[in-house]
C-alpha cells in the first residue's frame, strides 16, 4: 500500500484502470463459470430426457425444467418450425413432413440460426476478458516506463545516483508491471478455459441438430 499510495498521478491512474480490468475481469469469470457449469449439466439431462421421450409434443412440455440448456433452444426453434411447416399445409394426408414445400430445410435453416444465437450468447463478454489478458501488462508497462522516467528525473534533480535514491522510485514504477501480470494472468487463463468449454457445447449443439434432422427425415421416409 505504501508503494500505490507514493506513486506519481499518471501512474496511480493505470493503476487504477488495471485494478478496474481485474475486478470486471473476475465479476465476468464468476459469471461466466456459473453460465457455463448450468449449460453444461442442464444439457446432459435434457438429452437423457429427449432420448428417454418417445414424442415431440412431451418433450416441448418439460421443456422448460432445462431453461439454462443451449439444446433447449434448439429444440424449441426446430419443433416450432416442424409445427409451422405442418400446420401452414406441408402434410398431405398420412404424411408427417412435405420435403417438396422445403419443410426439412426450414427446420434445418431454423436449427442453425438457434446454435449461431447460442453461440453469441455463450460467448458474450468474453471478448473483455482476452483484451485484459493482452492489454493489462502493456498498460502496466507505460505505468512502470513513466515512473522510471520521473525517477531518472528526480535523480537529475538531485545529483545523486545512489542505490538509496533510484531504489524507491524503481520499485514504484514496477508496480505498475505487477498489477497489469495479476489483472492479465487470471483473464487469459479464464479465456481459455471458457472457449474450451464453449467448443464442447458447440459440438453438442451440432450433434443434436443433426440427430433431430435425422428423426424427422425417418419419421418422413417412413410415410
Amino acid at each position: 500500500m505504501a508503494l500505490l499510495t507514493g506513486t506519481g498521478l499518471i501512474v496511480k491512474i493505470v493503476l487504477l484502470i488495471l485494478i478496474g480490468f481485474s475486478v470486471i475481469s473476475w465479476a465476468i469469470i464468476m459469471f461466466k463459470l456459473f453460465q457455463v457449469h448450468r449449460a453444461n449439466s442442464e444439457s446432459v439431462r435434457f438429452m437423457d430426457f429427449f432420448w428417454k421421450s418417445k414424442r415431440f409434443d412431451a418433450i416441448a412440455s418439460q421443456v422448460d425444467r432445462f431453461a439454462s440448456s443451449p439444446l433447449t433452444v434448439l429444440f424449441n426453434e426446430g419443433y416450432g418450425e416442424l409445427k409451422k411447416v405442418v400446420e401452414g399445409g406441408g402434410v398431405s394426408e398420412g404424411s408427417a413432413l412435405s420435403t417438396d414445400l422445403g419443410g426439412v430445410e426450414n427446420v434445418s435453416r431454423a436449427l442453425r440460426r438457434a446454435t449461431n444465437s447460442e453461440i453469441t450468447r455463450l460467448e458474450k463478454y468474453l471478448t473483455f476478458l482476452a483484451t485484459t489478458g493482452s492489454t493489462s501488462p502493456f498498460i502496466g508497462l507505460f505505468g512502470t516506463v513513466w515512473g522510471i522516467m520521473t525517477a531518472f528525473e528526480g535523480i537529475g534533480r538531485t545529483g545523486s545516483a545512489s542505490l538509496a535514491v533510484v531504489a524507491p522510485g524503481i520499485a514504484e514504477a514496477l508496480i505498475a508491471t505487477a498489477i497489469g501480470l495479476v489483472a492479465a494472468i487470471p483473464a487469459v487463463m479464464a479465456y481459455n478455459h471458457f472457449q474450451h468449454k464453449i467448443r464442447v457445447l458447440i459440438k453438442e449443439m451440432d450433434n443434436f441438430s443433426t440427430e433431430f434432422l435425422n428423426i424427422v427425415q425417418r419419421n418422413i421416409a417412413g410415410k
